[in-house]
């Protein structure tokens, strides 16, 4: 199976940031060191270019992001200080998605080791998110004509908003987000498909309410592939997910999320989405699992 990363995923950020950046260079380096990945798999995603990104966002907001003419209050609200490699990394981010579509659909399966940014909508960047990866890569995906419908499988624990409002109407392009009822963002979008879950939620619930989520996705949506955002952020362990999931769980949505893509006939894109545990290595092993799944799945398509 093949993963996409780049070293400029990793973002120098100030000290004591909050966000765990660091998560990508550990999950890069575990699933080598535990040949869940082979070298020679692990490939350097292009940045996205201005026609794609220019699918999901509006012209202004790129050129105020690429030139560094955000407000104050908008970086802000994405949360990362402004730099030339913030940029540079959401175009990458977001290729990655890109990639990992096209080589699903030629293998049945393939994973970003970034991606998930979900709250980027149309016009503005929020929750760490600057450019909206799944929204990118669906459109790219039908503009190179490979695919004509595209189902987006929304399992980090924080709804899918930004996707949301930028496909809203799209009836090519089906949402479907479970996430945390009174978790960010506090005004939620219209996904296609919506499940909010009380605070606390465990493994049984959220693997019932899920698996009736995504069975329901992929028939509504007659999709030709889907983007699955593996957030580790349900875990109990979690500092921003509010929820109460264990490992195994996590490990069970992954299998149930797969199996069921593979029993549709769906090549399924992975991007790994939240993740905020206390301990960043929780977060990787999550995140490790996750692949790990994948690959053993890549050996059925």
């Amino acid at each position: 199976m093949k993963a996409f990363y780049s070293d400029t995923f990793v973002l120098p950020l100030p000290e004591n940031h909050r966000f765990p950046m660091a998560k990508y260079r550990l999950l890069r380096e575990r699933i080598l060191a535990e040949g869940i990945i082979a070298p020679e798999d692990l490939i350097v995603p292009p940045a996205a270019t201005d026609e794609q990104i220019l699918r999901a966002h509006d012209a202004d907001y790129l050129e105020r992001v690429v030139g560094g003419d955000l407000t104050a209050h908008e970086i802000r609200r994405i949360g990362f200080p402004w730099s030339p490699e913030m940029v540079e990394r959401s175009r990458r981010s977001s290729g990655a998605t890109i990639m990992a579509g096209r080589t699903a659909l030629e293998e049945g399966i393939a994973v970003n080791l970034a991606g998930g940014t979900h709250h980027a909508c149309r016009d503005h960047g929020e929750g760490y998110c600057v450019f909206n990866d799944s929204a990118i890569a669906a459109r790219a995906l039908q503009a190179e004509g490979r695919v004509r419908r595209v189902v987006i499988l929304d399992l980090d624990m924080h709804q899918g908003n930004g996707t949301a409002q930028i496909l809203q109407g799209d009836p090519t392009v089906f949402t479907f987000s479970i996430h945390g009822a009174k978790n960010f963002p506090f005004h939620k979008e219209r996904s296609d498909l919506d499940i909010e879950l009380p605070d606390g939620t465990g493994d049984a619930v959220y693997l019932e309410l899920a698996e009736e989520g995504v069975r329901r996705a992929i028939a509504m949506s007659g999709a030709d592939i889907a983007i699955y955002l593996a957030g580790a952020d349900p875990y109990h362990g979690d500092r921003l997910g509010r929820m109460a999931l264990s490992m195994a769980g996590l490990a069970e949505r992954d299998r149930l999320v797969l199996g069921l893509c593979r029993e549709a006939g769906l090549p399924v894109a992975i991007a790994m989405a939240g993740g905020y545990a206390k301990n960043v290595d929780d977060i990787v092993t999550i995140h490790t699992q996750t692949v790990r799944l994948a690959a053993g799945q890549a050996l059925a398509f």
